[in-house]
């Protein structure tokens, strides 16, 4: 069998009939080192596979290669892989460098108004998850072998049809199971045609948004809220009216010419209350009259710890006018990238043709693992072992927070609220725990108006019972001085 290649063709220039081969790859490979464009560790071609490129003998190759490295751009040996040097000699350092092409600049580059709208994107935090970073699973408790042993049998079983894509709607069987989970586990009235299969829950908002909203349209949110969606909705020029919520959850709007209401009725972000099914009642009544879309943002509400599951908005809603989401990336790992949005029959194919336009379909092969993930019951096996977990890690939290931090009693989700003492405000006492080695979000940063009390955010998910109270020792000093 012919070797081979390990490594990209190289851009090589027009070679100079008058100098010799040799010299002309030595020189082209020198101002590419030079110049950035084959970096410091980079592995160059073989030698059979850069002859083969450049139509010369493997002789000159091996030539301009060992030149080359007796001068210290390259290191290694021919048979064991080339790579340029991680540390060129001085004299290097110093030699008249090439630059490069640069573009004039004729003034600033105009930008859509849509641009101009959006917020800076948030700084990715990467570091292992402490006490108490909120919007995260237990990650280290996640079936990894399990999952790669779907995933490799999948693979084994690989058809053609995966390799060529699927309808911009998503995978068929992945929707289907989708749907008799929701069927099953929310009370969602749906079938496999109106599942849209998404990256996630922002994905999820901004997709309603292009297709529902027009600029200066009003949006009706919770506030305090998840601040995420109100992005999204003034990024497409929406206006957005906040809601006061009480102890039932979002109070129905006053407003009457909103075109969608966004709730997250199963466990309010970030107070946690469960909506009363009085007032989701009160919601399909409002937006019956007055119009309007609900978005139910059910992202965590399979963690339930406590009482009956009241029914999801969308199933009770007998007029079609609720658009149901949920997310796996909060429920099995945040880098899965899949979520689903189940849409009005009326909408169906709105939605198909702005997935089509836009992304085609999410990764199919992610699609696939997560459908036989489902299928075969290791989904369900997963919720109900990290629902006993999480519930002994609320317990904890709960606990360890008594006579320090009022801590809101929620039924569900990764995360609750605790409202602090007479005295303090919550910026300077995120500061202070930031500084002892723990994560809590001011409520206010979820907020668009002066909450009545400084609180902060607490997820209980992510870390052990014994992170848990370390962090909590760390907060009663913090509370102390």
């Amino acid at each position: 069998m012919a070797r081979q290649t390990d490594a990209f063709d190289l851009m090589l220039p027009p070679r100079d009939a008058d100098v010799p081969a040799y010299r002309w790859l030595y020189d082209a490979l020198r101002a590419a080192i030079l110049e950035g464009r084959l970096r410091p560790g980079a592995r160059l071609p073989g030698t059979r596979d850069l002859a083969r490129q450049a139509d010369l003998s493997r002789g000159t190759i091996v030539s301009a290669f060992e030149q080359l490295h007796a001068e210290g751009y390259v290191e290694g040996s021919v048979g064991s892989g080339t790579y340029v040097s991680k540390v060129l000699p001085d004299d290097l350092l110093k030699a008249a460098r090439v630059k490069p092409r640069t573009v004039e600049r004729g003034g600033t580059v105009r930008v859509s108004a849509y641009a101009t709208r959006l917020p800076p994107a948030p700084a990715f935090d990467a570091r292992k998850p402490r006490a108490f970073r909120t919007d995260l699973p237990a990650l280290d408790l996640f079936p990894t072998t399990l999952w790669t042993q779907v995933a490799a049998k999948r693979l084994r079983r690989l058809s053609m049809n995966l390799l060529l894509g699927t309808e911009p709607l998503g995978y068929p069987p992945l929707r289907t199971a989708i749907a008799d989970y929701l069927t099953a586990s929310r009370g969602v009235k749906c079938d496999a045609g109106q599942i849209a299969v998404v990256s996630g829950t922002p994905d999820a908002l901004d997709l309603v948004s292009r297709l529902l909203l027009d600029r200066g349209d009003r949006v009706c949110m919770e506030d305090p809220g998840y601040q995420g969606a109100v992005r999204v909705f003034e990024s497409v020029g929406a206006k957005v009216h906040a809601a006061p919520l009480d102890e039932q959850g979002m109070k129905v709007p006053r407003v009457r010419d909103a075109r969608l209401l966004y709730v997250t009725p199963a466990h309010q972000f970030p107070l946690g209350m469960t909506m009363t099914l009085a007032r989701r009642l009160e919601l399909l009544e409002w937006a019956r009259t007055s119009g309007a879309l609900l978005f139910e943002d059910d992202y965590d509400s399979e963690y339930r710890y406590s009482g009956r599951p009241v029914p999801s908005l969308q199933g009770l809603d007998s007029a079609g006018r609720v658009l149901f989401s949920g997310t796996f990336n909060k429920v099995l790992f945040p880098s899965l990238r899949i979520a689903y949005l189940v849409v009005p029959p009326e909408l169906v194919d709105r939605f198909a043709a702005a997935l089509a336009v836009t992304r085609r379909h999410a990764p199919l092969l992610d699609q696939a693992v997560l459908c036989d993930f489902i299928t075969e019951g290791h989904f369900g096996r997963h919720l109900r072992r990290m629902r006993q977990i999480y519930a002994e890690r609320l317990s904890v939290l709960m606990e360890s927070a008594r006579g320090l931090l009022e801590v809101s009693d929620v039924e569900a989700g990764l995360q609750t609220a605790a409202w602090l003492p007479a005295g303090f405000e919550a910026e300077s006492f995120a500061s202070a725990a930031a500084a002892r080695g723990v994560e809590v979000t001011p409520l206010s940063r979820h907020s668009r108006r002066a909450l009545p009390r400084e609180g902060v955010h607490l997820g209980f998910a992510a870390v052990d019972a014994r992170e848990i109270r370390r962090g909590m020792r760390e907060l009663a000093m913090v509370l102390a001085r």
